[in-house]
């Protein structure tokens, strides 16, 4: 999520999720901020540095500095990196 974002529970990414899952494919959501062990049936992921090596494909509302080291393993409709 964008930072200082709080709308997680209505993100357009939920509808991704929902279909991925649909198709059998295993869901981590990383939320730090969540204090639930799963988000929509998903397990969640506290940790970015775990998340980050453990994932094979990381689907992101937008491209943060952070995941440039895992560029290849992003996915985002943030075509230009400018929110």
């Amino acid at each position: 999520m964008k930072v200082g974002s709080d709308n997680f529970r209505q993100s357009s990414i939920q509808g991704i999720l929902k279909r991925v899952k649909a198709e059998g494919i295993e869901v981590v959501v990383f939320e730090p901020e969540s204090n639930g062990e799963e988000f929509f049936n998903s397990r969640v992921e506290r940790d970015f540095s775990e998340f980050k090596d453990d994932e094979d494909i990381i689907v992101a509302n937008w491209m943060a500095g952070e995941l440039n080291d895992i560029e290849e393993k992003v996915f985002t409709h943030d075509l230009f990196r400018v929110d």
